[in-house]
C-alpha cells in the first residue's frame, strides 16, 4: 500500500498531464481501491486498509497521500481536462480522505464528488495525559480545577490543538483555575516533551498524538464536547470513481465495528452517526 513504482495504466496517464507524482504506488495482484488522502491521515487508513484488504483478498487499497491543496488542484486538473480522457466510471481515483471536511464541501460544491457519497468515520478527540507512573492522577478535566498540578497545552495562537484546548478550557470554567499553573509548549510534541520531563504534570493534546508516546505516558481523560469541535474526518467518492460497488463497500466498512473498534485503539473518537 506503499508508495514507490509507477500505478500501471491506471494512473499513468494521469500523472502525466497533472503531475501529481504522490499518485505513485506498488503494483499487486488483486483489484486496486485507490484512495487519494491526507498525510496526517496515515496511520488510522493504514489500519483500516489492512484490516480490509484482510477480509477482501481480492482488493488492494492503494493509499495516495498529499496536502488538500494538492488534492484539490489534482482533482480540479482532471475533472477540467480538455482532452476528455475521463469519463463516469473511468477514473484513476476511488475515494477521497481529506484532513478535514472543508475539502470535501469545496470539491462537492464543484461536483467533483459524488453527492450524498460522504461518510464521516472519525473524529479527533482532546484528552488528558499523564506519564505513566503518576498514580494520584485526575480522571476528569473539571478534576483540574481542585488540584495544584502543572498543565501543559500546545499554543493556542499557532495551532490547533492548542486553539480547542483554550476553547474546552474556557467552556468548563478552568482558565482562571488553570492561568497560574499553564505550561504553554509550542505544539503536541512539545506538551509532551514538558509531562515526561517533569515540567508538567498534566498535558492536553488529541488522543492520536497520546497513543503515539502509549507506553510513557497514559490517558486519563477523554474531553467532553463542549467549548470546542473536535476535528471530523469523512471520505467520499470521486465522481469519475471507476467502481462505485467497491467504494460504497469500502465507505461500509469504515462503519463496520470492526473498523470502529480499531480507530478507537489508535486514540481517535467515532462519530455517532456515521454520515
Amino acid at each position: 500500500m506503499m508508495m514507490g513504482c509507477v500505478i500501471q495504466k491506471l494512473l499513468a496517464s494521469m500523472i502525466v498531464f497533472v503531475g501529481f507524482g504522490s499518485m505513485v504506488v506498488c503494483a499487486r495482484a488483486g483489484e486496486p481501491l485507490v484512495i487519494a488522502a491526507s498525510p496526517s491521515l496515515r496511520q488510522p487508513l493504514e489500519a483500516l486498509a489492512h484490516a480490509y484488504e484482510t477480509a477482501h483478498p481480492d482488493v488492494h487499497v492503494k493509499l495516495s497521500f498529499s496536502s488538500g491543496l494538492e488534492l484539490r488542484q489534482t482533482i480540479a486538473a482532471m475533472e477540467n481536462s480538455v482532452t476528455g480522457q475521463f469519463f463516469i466510471g473511468t477514473g484513476p481515483i476511488h475515494l477521497i480522505a481529506p484532513g478535514g471536511d472543508e475539502v470535501i464541501t469545496r470539491l462537492e460544491q464543484r461536483y467533483y464528488v459524488l453527492p450524498g457519497t460522504r461518510s464521516t468515520y472519525l473524529q479527533v478527540p482532546l484528552v488528558l495525559v499523564v506519564p505513566d507512573a503518576l498514580v494520584d492522577a485526575p480522571t476528569s478535566f473539571e478534576a483540574l480545577a481542585n488540584n495544584t498540578l502543572r498543565v501543559a497545552m500546545a499554543d493556542p495562537e499557532r495551532t490547533q490543538a492548542g486553539k480547542a484546548t483554550r476553547g474546552l478550557l474556557q467552556s468548563l470554567g478552568l482558565l482562571g483555575s488553570l492561568q497560574d499553573r499553564l505550561d504553554v509548549a509550542s505544539d503536541a510534541r512539545g506538551v509532551l516533551d514538558h509531562v515526561l520531563s517533569g515540567r508538567a504534570d498534566a498535558g492536553i493534546i488529541f488522543g492520536s498524538d497520546a497513543v503515539k508516546e502509549q507506553t510513557r505516558v497514559r490517558v486519563t481523560a477523554i474531553a467532553p464536547k463542549k467549548g470546542y469541535q473536535p476535528v471530523v474526518h469523512s471520505m467520499a467518492m470521486e465522481r469519475y470513481c471507476p467502481n462505485r460497488t467497491l467504494c460504497q463497500d469500502f465507505l461500509s466498512f469504515i462503519q463496520s465495528p470492526e473498523a470502529k473498534g480499531i480507530l478507537k485503539r489508535l486514540g481517535y473518537d467515532v462519530p455517532e452517526r456515521g454520515k
